[in-house]
């Protein structure tokens, strides 16, 4: 006669789980999300400097009016330069060139701090196309010239080349050493749209290709 097994007690009992394997996960396994690509917009300079400056001199100018209205409610005289300033201002006509020199010296520095405030700065690093509006990449301007000028010697014919990368337009320069300088342009030209092409800039500039024979 069989004996009859024992029910397995919970400790050995299999345990079902739903985990799925396990694999690898990289930066190439994260799908961008649906809808239209987000603008990367360029980076905002910090402007340390120009704030400094500007914070420094009101500090002082501020201090060194407030300690002398102090001393003037704790019964000593004003200052000798707060005197003569306060007689300048009140005596001294608009149209005179020193005041009219000094109010436009005053009004260009007030238009540099707002261009300053509303401008982003950094012309040195140029937005990269990127699928997630959280994420930002930039390229700098060097890095993107040297690139250029890769491409462009790569070109047969050129014999030297300089890149220059503006806001809105990049000029090319390249040396012919043989072929037809205008079938040395074409190429160059097509070259240099495939590697701006690879950058993937938000704001692509236009190509200024030209080229000339090289002096002997």
């Amino acid at each position: 006669m069989e004996r009859e097994q024992d029910p397995p007690t919970e400790e050995e009992q299999p345990i079902a789980t739903d985990v799925a394997p396990s694999r690898p996960v990289g930066l190439l396994d994260e799908q961008p999300p649906a809808g239209p690509r987000s603008a990367t917009r360029r980076p905002w300079s910090a402007r340390r400097v120009p704030a400094a400056l500007t914070a420094l001199i009101i500090t002082v100018v501020a201090g060194a009016l407030l300690f002398d209205v102090v001393r003037v409610r704790a019964g000593q005289t004003a200052a000798g330069w707060r005197r003569r300033l306060a007689d300048e201002l009140a005596t001294r006509p608009l149209d005179d060139p020193a005041m009219q020199i000094g109010a436009a010296v005053i009004a260009v520095l007030g238009l540099w701090l707002i261009i300053l405030a509303l401008s982003p700065g950094l012309r040195h690093q140029l937005p990269l196309k990127t699928p997630d509006a959280s994420m930002h990449a930039v390229l700098d301007r060097e890095a993107a010239e040297l690139k250029l000028r890769d491409a462009a010697m790569r070109v047969p014919g050129v014999s030297a080349a300089k890149v220059r990368f503006f806001r809105h337009r990049v000029k090319a320069r390249a040396d012919v050493r043989f072929r037809a300088p205008v079938d040395v342009k074409a190429d160059l030209a097509a070259a240099l749209q495939e590697a701006l092409d690879r950058l993937a800039l938000v704001r692509p500039p236009s190509l200024d290709v030209r080229v000339r024979p090289r002096r002997k």
